[in-house]
């Protein structure tokens, strides 16, 4: 499990991503760099971080299911993730 205060931190940033957006598409159209600057840093897409839903773990991410690697076994064999089966051949 990730610490409390990364998982607050990046919600945090989701957050501020989310609320900047608009502006930001705006001030890249435009093409006034100066202004773009000016934004909190936090407000950058480029900073946020995938991780998992359940655990935090930023390591082993799967896009498609927003889990870990690690989640995302337990959770497909326990017939959790439907669609999802073990293979064998």
């Amino acid at each position: 499990m990730a610490k409390k205060s990364i998982e607050a931190r990046q919600r945090k940033r989701e957050v501020m991503v989310a609320k900047y957006a608009e502006k930001r598409a705006a001030l890249k159209a435009a093409g006034d760099y100066a202004a773009l600057d000016l934004l909190p840093k936090n407000a950058s897409p480029v900073r946020l971080k995938n991780r998992c839903k359940i655990t935090g773990r930023p390591r082993g991410y799967m896009r498609h299911f927003a889990l870990s690697r690690n989640m995302f076994r337990d959770m497909a064999l326990e017939g959790k993730i439907p669609g999802v089966t073990k293979a064998s051949w």
